[in-house]
């Protein structure tokens, strides 16, 4: 696997882990979400799980959904190696 791939597959983990704990602290379902959002339950579960990679417009629906500043999905160094 290229080192390109690997960091990827990271990063789109990362920052499914930071979805899934933003999304918790706000008392939010996938369903919740998915719907302020205008998006599929499924959409959501494939971020959360770093299956699939977020646009730009993704991010800015889920952060103005979740109330905070798109930044605040990048932050990684708050996330523990076991969440990912």
């Amino acid at each position: 696997m290229s080192s390109i791939k690997k960091n990827n597959d990271k990063y789109k983990k990362l920052f499914g882990v930071t979805l899934k704990r933003i999304r918790e602290s706000k008392g939010l379902s996938q369903i919740d979400l998915a719907s302020l959002c205008y998006m599929e339950k499924s959409s959501i579960s494939r971020l959360e799980n770093g299956r699939t990679n977020a646009t730009l417009t993704t991010i800015i629906a889920l952060s103005s959904a979740l109330e905070i500043n798109p930044k605040d999905f990048f932050d990684f160094e708050l996330v523990k190696c076991e969440e990912y």
